[in-house]
């Protein structure tokens, strides 16, 4: 993780997968659960849901694409 500088001293980023929803043709970010798991998140107009599995043998990517 890095650490962000804002107004009140340094912040913690949350780890993200930039995800590119074709059903509505826009960009969102899905963050992991509580357990670690899986990152979760929806599309921010149709509230499609998305889960992607975090565990050994993955990817370092950090953008992608759901259809």
């Amino acid at each position: 993780m890095t650490t962000e500088r804002t107004e009140n001293g340094p912040r913690e980023s949350r780890p993200f997968l930039g995800i590119f929803f074709e059903c509505c043709h826009v960009y969102g970010r899905i963050y992991p659960n509580h357990a670690g798991t899986h990152y979760a998140g929806h599309c921010p107009r149709c509230l499609a849901s998305i889960r992607v599995r975090i565990g050994e043998g993955g990817t370092s990517r950090r953008i992608f694409t759901a259809r």
